[in-house]
């Protein structure tokens, strides 16, 4: 439930309120708006008696919260998010574009799509250091060696680097290099990768599983909030469907959804998405329009000779391009880009 407090309701009235569900065995997650105070109440299985803090002084009302992801939800934090990550702040005005290659294939490979995504407008550099693959036998990335490389990008470029990591194990390596964790679709509802970077305290890029519906999403979210940790970036990244001419099916209505039932910023991936470069463009611009806070987009300095999804990644001239059509689109719905 949350505990609404009055306009005028003082500092003394909100800390007694903190103390009685702190007494009853629950934890609080306070939200402070421009207006008013609003207490989140997470129980411990035993019932609460919302009785009890209606008539504490200091409290307007009491509404219980229905949706099982509690601090993922609007009712728990009306205000928006914003992930702060190295000055680029995602959830707010701007549209924030993460552009990179698939993977991480060379030293020169990855300096060229930084630079070039960067001249280009993006402000998060992406790249696998890691990759889970469908088949064993396809390339699983360099590893540690192309974080480093990743480190040197952004060491050139300036450009907050996002990176997935996959086993509890390696969050503690991958942080050293990255500023954000990606956690896959395949990982999704991987219960202990998500524990693990909760406590990190790192930023968190969650991507929807593949056949995953849009309140498992924000259930897998609800993991990593439950540490504390409320820098959550939510990713639509397409979903399987019977439809085989693309490689998913971009699901547009959970960008107006999800910003209705959480605070947390969400963004979309075209190039998983759709599986096709020609699709990229068309469907980021959808994204925008449909009020999605940022894209991640797969740019690679030779598409024809990339080790990962190819078929999928644009050239720095097609991004580029990309990035001059976003931003009458972004203007039109009052961001900027």
């Amino acid at each position: 439930m949350i505990v609404i407090m009055h306009r005028r309701a003082t500092d003394a009235q909100v800390n007694n309120i903190v103390a009685r569900v702190e007494q009853r065995g629950c934890r609080v997650h306070l939200s402070e708006g421009e207006e008013r105070v609003i207490i989140g109440v997470i129980g411990n299985g035993r019932p609460i008696d919302p009785v009890q803090f209606e008539r504490m002084s200091g409290v307007e009302r009491v509404v219980p919260v229905l949706r099982p992801f509690k601090l993922a939800s609007r009712e728990f934090h009306p205000q928006d998010t914003v992930v702060n990550v190295n000055g680029v702040k995602l959830g707010a005005k701007e549209v924030v574009v993460m552009a990179g290659p698939c993977a991480v294939e060379n030293r020169a490979q990855i300096l060229d799509a930084a630079h070039a995504v960067k001249d280009a407008g993006a402000k998060i550099l992406r790249g696998g250091a890691f990759k889970p693959r469908t088949s064993p036998y396809s390339f699983q990335g360099l590893g540690a060696a192309g974080l480093k490389l990743l480190a040197e990008a952004r060491e050139e470029t300036g450009l907050p680097v996002v990176t997935e990591v996959m086993a509890p194990e390696m969050v503690q390596l991958v942080s050293t290099y990255a500023d954000i964790l990606q956690v896959g679709a395949r990982n999704m509802q991987n219960y202990a990768l998500l524990h693990a970077v909760g406590e990190s305290q790192r930023p968190v890029l969650l991507k929807r599983g593949m056949m995953s519906t849009m309140e498992e999403l924000l259930m897998a979210a609800e993991y990593i909030l439950s540490h504390g940790n409320e820098r959550i970036v939510l990713c639509e990244r397409g979903i399987r469907t019977f439809e085989p001419y693309t490689r998913n099916t971009i699901d547009i209505n959970a960008v107006p959804l999800l910003k209705l039932l959480t605070h947390l910023p969400v963004i979309v991936d075209p190039s998983h998405g759709t599986g096709k470069r020609e699709l990229v463009s068309p469907v980021s611009r959808a994204a925008v329009a449909a009020g999605a806070d940022g894209l991640i987009i797969e740019v690679h300095p030779r598409p024809e000779e990339a080790m990962s999804d190819g078929a999928q990644s644009l050239k720095p001239a097609q991004f580029t391009k990309l990035m001059e059509s976003l931003r009458p689109v972004a203007q039109a719905v009052g961001r900027t880009l």
